[in-house]
């Protein structure tokens, strides 16, 4: 008798992948703690981070904002101002250095940086640059709106039970002089590109897993009961600046994200991992889940990944936390309303399709 012999089904890759429909393949997560309606839950990282927020929202889960729009301000607006988009009104965070820094700044454990991009006298935070699509009237209200977000992120997470966050890319743009990171290339979104002041580092391994350890050390400092729900961007890289081709540039930097996330899930017992870009990604899955671009993942594949999360959510709780039937089950030839596209995500990373090839946008 071997180790092999008395493993279940969904070991084995003819049983569990092979012979099955892929909207057959499941099980795919065994949460390692529960994560229940009543508890706050934050959510943060990347684009693909704005769904499982919105996700949770209309499950009846408690997803927590801690940074909401002034009042009397509408949905649209809210939206178009990036309120609830993400727990607090950080924009998006693509690699877990700019989440620890971002989590150094609230926890006040190194200084804040004061640092403002002008451009036609109008002011830009430069580690939200997108967070006011037409900038802030002053420099003093940029450094007051950055502080409020610094805050609604300290109580995101004190008062949180569970933290998501979404890894999304392994290169980054640093000041050479002063070491902040920027969550995109000066000069894309807003500022100006200067070749002495800016650097570029494509981070690797020990770099992410270094940094992601620091921001889950910070948080528990902060709160010794939060747990971590990691997951790993399924959409492809817009540009690279590594010397690869974007699509091997693309494997590359999520095979390390999704290797870090791994070794800390088996690391710490309050560190758990969800497959979405898996589910997106696999062979088994032929591509059904992009747009035609092959980038953006269309509705179908947005209620996929989220029906397999509440539905093995709600299978390791043994009871019915999610309403799964609320999301139908969306094939991939159907065009779903269900959830949006990840077109409809607020992501900065995308306009750099703008300074590629004009063919590259067609």
């Amino acid at each position: 008798m071997h180790p092999y012999a008395s493993l279940p089904e969904r070991h084995f890759w003819s049983t569990a992948v092979a012979r099955r429909s892929f909207f057959d393949i499941g099980t795919l997560w065994e949460p390692k703690f529960p994560i229940l309606p009543r508890m706050p839950i934050s959510t943060f990282g990347s684009c693909f981070a704005q769904h499982m927020g919105q996700s949770l929202k209309a499950r009846g889960f408690n997803w927590f904002i801690a940074e909401r729009a002034p009042y009397g301000l509408s949905a649209e607006s809210a939206r178009k101002f990036n309120y609830g988009i993400f727990t607090a009104r950080t924009g998006n965070i693509y690699t877990p250095s700019l989440l620890r820094q971002w989590l150094a700044w609230a926890m006040e454990t190194e200084p804040v940086s004061d640092e403002v991009w002008e451009c036609d006298g109008r002011f830009f935070d430069p580690f939200r640059p997108n967070i006011e699509p037409d900038g802030f009237e002053s420099r003093e209200e940029v450094l007051q709106s950055r502080s409020m977000t610094l805050a609604a992120l300290r109580t995101a997470v004190t008062r949180s039970r569970v933290l998501i966050f979404t890894l999304g890319l392994t290169e980054s743009w640093f000041h050479a002089e002063t070491g902040v990171e920027y969550p995109m290339c000066p000069g894309t979104v807003a500022g100006v590109y200067e070749a002495k002041k800016h650097r570029f580092v494509n981070q690797d391994y020990g770099q992410v897993r270094t940094a992601l350890l620091a921001a889950i050390h910070a948080m528990r400092a902060r709160n010794p009961g939060l747990k971590i729900l990691l997951t790993v961007s399924p959409v492809p890289l817009t540009a690279t600046l590594s010397g690869n081709h974007v699509l091997v540039a693309t494997m590359e930097s999520k095979s390390i994200l999704r290797a870090v996330a791994g070794s800390l899930k088996s690391q710490f017992r309050f560190v758990d991992y969800f497959p979405s870009y898996e589910i997106i990604n696999a062979p088994p899955f032929r591509g059904t889940f992009f747009e035609p671009n092959q980038r953006n993942v269309t509705p179908a594949g947005v209620a996929h990944v989220m029906n397999q999360f509440f539905t093995d959510l709600g299978r390791a709780a043994e009871v019915p936390v999610a309403n799964v039937e609320n999301t139908p089950r969306v094939r991939a030839q159907s065009h779903s309303d269900a959830m949006p596209s990840q077109a409809d995500a607020v992501c900065e990373e995308e306009l750099l399709e703008a300074f590629g090839p004009r063919e590259a946008s067609r």
